[in-house]
C-alpha cells in the first residue's frame, strides 16, 4: 500500500505516518530524511540537491522526485510506504504521478488528517520546549509538573517562535494557498480518505485502519 499524507502543519499526519508504518510495516518516508541521507552519503542526486540547498534554494520538484523513486526502489518498499510532506502543491503531485505511471507504478490512498485552523492554532500555541534538554511539553495535555519549569532539567520552558499563534496563522495561509488544492487533485483521483483529526491520536488512528484494513 503506497499512502499519501495530508493536513495542515500541526494536523498530526507525521505522527499518524509513523504508527501506520509500524503498524503495517512499511517504510515512513519524509523527502528532508532522503535529502539528509543522499547529501551525507554523497551520492549524485544528493550533490545535486546540495547545490541548491547551499544557495537557499528549493530543490526542483523534478530532481526531489527522482531522489524519491530512488529511495522507494528500496527492498523496504516492497510492500508499499507512507510518504509524509511531499507532494506539497499541485506540480509535485503531478510530477509524482507522472513518475510513478512511468513505472507502472501508483498511489493507492492520500489521507487527510482534517482539523480546524483554529484547534491547530490553540494547539500549537499551547506547546513548550526545554531549550536546555530538548523535552516538550503543553499546557493543557501534556502540562509539566511546576508550571514554566521542565520536569527533567528544572530549566525554564519558552514558546518557540514556530508555535507563537501569529507565525501558525502565516504557516496555515501557506498550507491553504498551495497544498489544500492537493485534496481536489486527490478527490477526483478517487483515492482521497478524510479523517477527523481533532479527536485522540488513537481513535484518529483507528479511522485510518478502517479506511486500510487491519
Amino acid at each position: 500500500m503506497k499512502i499519501i499524507m495530508l493536513g495542515a502543519p500541526g494536523a498530526g499526519k507525521g505522527t499518524q505516518a509513523k504508527m501506520i508504518a509500524d503498524k503495517y510495516g512499511v517504510p515512513h518516508i519524509s523527502t528532508g530524511d532522503i535529502f539528509r541521507a543522499n547529501i551525507k552519503n554523497g551520492t549524485e542526486l544528493g550533490v545535486e540537491a546540495k547545490k541548491y540547498m547551499d544557495q537557499g534554494l528549493l530543490v526542483p520538484d523534478e530532481l526531489t522526485v527522482k531522489l524519491l523513486l530512488d529511495r522507494v526502489a528500496n527492498e523496504d518498499c516492497k510492500n508499499g510506504y507512507v510518504l509524509d510532506g511531499f507532494p506539497r502543491t499541485i506540480p509535485q503531485a503531478e510530477v509524482l504521478e507522472k513518475a510513478l505511471n512511468e513505472i507502472n507504478d501508483k498511489i493507492d490512498y492520500a489521507i487527510d488528517i482534517d482539523v480546524p485552523d483554529e484547534n491547530i492554532i490553540n494547539r500549537m500555541s499551547g506547546r513548550r520546549a526545554c531549550l536546555a534538554c530538548g523535552a516538550t511539553y503543553h499546557i493543557e495535555h501534556v502540562p509539566p509538573k511546576k508550571e514554566g519549569i521542565c520536569d527533567r532539567c528544572g530549566k525554564e520552558l519558552v514558546l518557540r517562535d514556530d508555535d507563537k499563534p501569529e507565525t501558525v496563522k502565516k504557516r496555515l495561509n501557506v498550507y491553504h494557498e498551495q497544498t489544500q488544492p492537493l485534496i481536489d487533485f486527490y478527490t477526483n483521483k478517487g483515492i482521497l480518505k478524510t479523517v477527523d483529526g481533532t479527536v485522540d491520536m488513537k481513535d484518529v488512528f483507528q479511522s485510518v485502519v478502517n479506511i486500510l484494513g487491519e
